[in-house]
């Protein structure tokens, strides 16, 4: 069999086909494969999430389809796979509910995945790139830019999306897999980070907090908590990038009327009622500035039009208020977004009721299996969508190993 693509999904799929008796070939257009694992996690590798909130995955397939397909190797069995089969140890990040390896080297997490897939006896075959996937009397022809065609009884397209283009993902796989029939959901850039024409907060920028963003868009919202960055060009950091998605699809589907809203702190309107009652000589900024940092205090007050300097017993209620409504429920106005580019992963994709959630072999093809990025999910940052590769990519290795080789054969 074959496998296109030696990225997180790819390398999984051809371990575990290997591993159960395939006589597999690992395709990789790049000079060496599992380019996204190196940058992800600023070259730590966000491997895995500490705790799995299945409803935080986003898809317009059947959310049960996706439950079983996330369901199939739990999170504790690839903790226990990582460990003991790789032999890399995990380190657990409890503030941000991450795993990285704990050498805290992306390098090794992709090294360690590609030597494990040889040592099961898949051939990495690098520097060569798929360019289309032909059914043959019940096998499959990969062909080849430049390169001798490949016959094989099976084939696992783990290619990866469209974003972060410089690492190699072109959309090749979405585009065969569209061509052989399958039903596809719109793509679109995720997790990326948002912009701002001539932000309001341009001086800002470098400066990070932690803060709760929710975008919505009509019926269509989401809501995260974490870190919060402002750019020179917009916003980003965990939390945008997690309710990006709504943002992007505004602009794609409708209007871009999209709303962007933030609680700069974990307080809420009481307790910034109480933070702002008169405290002896207390200023406004100085109530604020408690809270925030000092820039973004004294930007916020400002954008609320009231007296940095007045003390808090001589606040008016009218300016009390207004200052509530930006701490609690602040607009933050916003353009665009930086797309693929800097996106971390592909939203949409093949729907997922086109492949069989056990073995992820094609409902239209017998021979094709589909797994990672080109399928219809994706989660927030966190090491969800390693863990989606990671299970897409095990379930189709095995189900391609397992089936029954083509009839008459």
């Amino acid at each position: 069999m074959v496998v296109i693509g030696a990225g997180a999904a790819g390398t999984m799929a051809a371990i575990f086909a290997a591993a159960g008796g395939a006589e597999t070939i690992l395709l990789e257009r790049t000079a060496d494969g599992g380019r996204k694992i190196l940058i992800s996690g600023g070259g730590r590798c966000n491997v895995l999430p500490m705790r799995l909130d299945e409803s935080r995955f986003i898809t317009e397939s059947s959310p049960n389809v996706l439950r079983k397909m996330v369901r199939s190797w739990p999170l504790g069995e690839q903790v226990a796979f990582f460990e003991q089969q790789l032999g890399i140890a995990l380190a657990d990040e409890p503030e941000s509910s991450k795993r990285f390896p704990a050498s805290h080297r992306a390098r090794d997490v992709r090294d360690g995945l590609l030597a494990y897939a040889v040592a099961k006896g898949a051939r990495v075959v690098t520097n060569t790139r798929a360019t289309n996937i032909v059914p043959v009397d019940g096998r499959w022809r990969v062909e080849c830019d430049e390169q001798p065609s490949i016959e094989a009884d099976a084939v696992i397209v783990a290619t990866g999306g469209l974003s972060v283009p410089n690492t190699g993902s072109d959309g090749f796989g979405l585009r065969i897999l569209a061509r052989l029939g399958h039903e596809m959901h719109a793509t679109y850039p995720a997790l990326t980070p948002v912009t701002a024409e001539e932000p309001p907060f341009r001086e800002l920028s470098g400066v990070s907090l932690p803060v709760t963003l929710t975008a919505r868009d009509g019926a269509r919202s989401t809501t995260a908590t974490g870190g919060f960055l402002f750019t020179h060009r917009g916003y980003s950091g965990p939390s945008v990038l997690d309710v990006s998605h709504v943002l992007v699809r505004s602009r794609a589907e409708s209007d871009g009327a999209a709303t962007l809203t933030v609680r700069w702190t974990s307080l809420g309107e009481t307790e910034w009622t109480t933070a702002l009652r008169p405290q002896g000589t207390r200023t406004v900024l100085g109530a604020i500035r408690a809270e925030l940092p000092d820039r973004l205090a004294a930007t916020l007050i400002a954008i609320a039009g009231v007296d940095p300097a007045r003390s808090l017993a001589d606040l008016r209620r009218e300016e009390r208020q207004r200052l509530i409504e930006g701490l609690t429920r602040g607009v933050l106005p916003w353009s665009g977004d930086e797309g693929y580019k800097k996106a971390e992963v592909t939203g949409g994709g093949v729907a997922l009721g086109e492949v069989d959630p056990r073995t992820m072999e094609s409902r239209r093809h017998r021979g094709l299996y589909i797994c990672g990025e080109v399928l219809d999910a994706f989660g927030p940052i966190g090491g969800y969508n390693f863990l989606w590769a990671w299970s897409t990519g095990r379930a189709a290795g095995i189900g391609a190993a397992c089936a029954p080789p083509p009839v008459g054969k």
